[in-house]
């Protein structure tokens, strides 16, 4: 069974956020993979409001990332988070797909010039 990392966006409308997020990893466990959202988890015993939480939270994600054999991309927006997690994968070999955006996009958003990226979805 193929570990999937759900990487999509938390901040902004963290309900709604989580709910996606629980939709996409629904997705991949549908399709035969072990589906890992550790921001649907995370939350559950930390405040990402609260800075050095969220900082934790975020490290906590990398470390899981890690043992992963890929990372989904979901929805049409790049967090700040997000670019941290895609940055991550690629550092480690992990392969980054995307599932609402090209690998082209998602790349240029990460690495390119103007790294554009959005915070609140």
């Amino acid at each position: 069974m193929k570990m999937v990392y759900i990487c999509s966006p938390l901040r902004g409308d963290h309900k709604k956020n989580i709910a996606k997020a629980n939709e996409y990893a629904r997705e991949e466990a549908m399709k035969g993979n072990c589906a890992i959202a550790p921001h649907c988890v995370f939350t559950q015993f930390l405040d990402d409001e609260v800075p050095d939480e969220r900082w934790l939270g975020q490290e906590m994600g990398k470390a899981l990332l890690c043992r992963c054999d890929e990372l989904l991309v979901c929805g049409s927006i790049i967090s700040e988070g997000m670019r941290e997690e895609i940055k991550t994968a690629y550092e480690n070999g992990i392969a980054v797909l995307g599932r609402d955006l090209s690998i082209a996009d998602i790349e240029d958003a990460v690495f390119g010039e103007t790294e554009q990226c959005c915070e609140m979805v």
